[in-house]
């Protein structure tokens, strides 16, 4: 008996791999610099990204990237389309769906952010009454947020379409990330113009989660635990430190009003 059940042991656990062995692992992610992000060269790139892809090296397993719209990632995922998802937080509505490694990847701190010729004062989710503000389609606030009646959430199709219809007056604050703000301000070089108000409207966990029940319950296992070890690597820390450094490095393109407007206009033509 010992034998048999050592032996019915072993295969299950052959069996759970063997959907990640035949085939490469389909992750989907939305670019969400500077987590994860496409370069101008076409090449994959940010700290969750890097974190991800050193991990699933050391595993020895081959991953097949996706890059889209984050409501199209989701469902991809529900219909089975992909594998997992990169950068996903851990709600109790997705449990029934996703597994999740017990270590997490990052920390997001949702803040929201101003054209400085338009002043708000926040405090809390009621200083919002009466006010629009920008998101994300497919995004998760926190409950409050999400629940709140008295102001107006407006999506737009990437981050940079938001905070174009923010200097345009068309919305009258933008939500996201902290850190994705303050690249996407870099970037659109409105550091003169926008800034972010000292209030965190939501703050979470980035995971990378796979389907549950598609046979990867060793495999997400065996990814906490070797994303754990690499996190007390001196490797991690370089990696982090690198990515610190390229934000300070950060120039803005524009140098002049007419040719911020232009850069502006850009991507506001890519707001609905």
């Amino acid at each position: 008996m010992p034998f048999r059940r050592l032996l019915l042991t072993a295969l299950s656990l052959t069996i759970l791999s063997l959907p990640v062995q035949a085939e490469k692992l389909r992750i989907v992610t939305e670019p969400w610099a500077p987590y994860v992000y496409v370069d101008s060269h076409d090449q994959a790139k940010g700290i969750d990204y890097e974190v991800t892809a050193t991990v699933f090296q050391r595993l020895g397993i081959d991953v097949e990237w996706q890059f889209l719209p984050w409501k199209r990632c989701l469902a991809m995922l529900a219909q089975g389309q992909a594998d997992g998802a990169l950068d996903i937080f851990h709600t109790t509505a997705r449990d029934n769906e996703l597994l999740y490694p017990a270590e997490p990847l990052s920390d997001v701190q949702f803040m929201l952010f101003q054209d400085n010729r338009h002043p708000h004062s926040v405090s809390t989710l009621d200083d919002l009454a009466g006010l629009t503000v920008g998101t994300s389609p497919g995004y998760f606030y926190g409950d409050a947020f999400m629940n709140a009646q008295t102001f107006k959430q407006e999506t737009a199709p990437s981050h940079e379409a938001n905070f174009g219809k923010l200097i345009r007056g068309r919305v009258d604050l933008v939500l996201t990330d902290r850190r994705v703000g303050e690249h996407v301000i870099r970037e659109m070089g409105l550091q003169d113009q926008v800034s972010e108000l000292p209030v965190v409207i939501y703050q979470n966990k980035q995971f990378l989660a796979v389907r549950r029940n598609a046979g990867m319950d060793l495999l997400i296992q065996r990814f906490g635990v070797e994303l754990k070890r690499f996190k007390q690597e001196p490797q991690y820390q370089a990696l982090l430190q690198r990515y610190a450094a390229a934000e300070q490095r950060i120039t803005q393109a524009p140098t002049t009003a007419d040719s911020r407007h232009s850069a502006v206009e850009q991507q506001e033509s890519g707001a609905l």
